[in-house]
């Protein structure tokens, strides 16, 4: 019982902790955290109300289930803003894909990119903080965010960098672009394998030449 009320205190003040933390990220393409706290034995964290839909129900929404490469990259470029204003504050987000990028609605009519939840995030400086996407398909229910995970996250999660989320926003642009996902797998230990020893399909072979060899060459880096 001692142990679970330890865990329990510091599972709470990990959370105010990150809240906070996340506070200082002061960006558009970041979701804003307004508050956080704790009252009566519960943390809590209060964010901005936001419109609109992430870009999973987007995709799910489109047809083809993929999204047009201009459009994709202008709503990964919008996403990026945010996280590189994190990587400079020393913040890993470890978690980004298609439902964590929240395409929301401005009070003038506009759109904007959101980023959302830095709940696992990590630091990796002084200052920094110390689920599943919307499915297309059952599998992708079941593995949920691993598809998005990089080979070091993968073997050591506590020891990524930045390159962490480059790599899942590669990812997240490949899906959006082609409707499929770079790595797939039957059950977690293929999905593992394939993304640990395997190198994905070109971007192009699954696109088509809509893809520039330029738009490309980037997703592929990330990868």
């Amino acid at each position: 019982a001692l142990e679970q009320k330890n865990a329990a205190l510091e599972a709470s003040q990990r959370f105010i902790n990150e809240g906070r933390a996340a506070a200082n990220i002061q960006n558009e393409h970041v979701v804003l955290v307004d508050d956080v706290d704790e009252e009566m034995g519960y943390a809590y964290m209060v964010l901005e109300l936001l419109e609109g839909q992430d870009l999973a129900q987007i995709l799910e929404g489109s047809p083809g289930k993929r999204i047009a490469p201009h459009l994709a990259v202008s709503y990964v470029m919008q996403g990026l803003k945010g996280v590189a204003q994190a990587h400079a504050l020393g913040i890993v987000h470890r978690d980004l894909k298609p439902s964590n990028l929240f395409l929301a609605k401005r009070k003038d009519g506009s759109a904007v990119v959101k980023v959302l939840d830095f709940g696992i995030s990590k630091a990796t400086g002084q200052g920094g903080l110390n689920a599943a996407p919307n499915a297309l398909t059952s599998t992708k229910a079941m593995l949920g965010s691993p598809l998005y995970m990089s080979p070091e996250q993968l073997r050591n999660a506590k020891g990524v960098d930045h390159r962490a989320d480059i790599w899942a926003m590669g990812v997240i642009l490949y899906e959006l672009i082609t409707g499929a996902l770079p790595f797939m797998g039957d059950n977690l230990g293929e999905l593992f394998a394939n993304i640990l020893e395997s190198d994905p399909l070109p971007l192009r072979q699954r696109a088509g030449d809509a893809v520039p060899l330029g738009l490309n060459d980037v997703v592929m880096r990330c990868l």
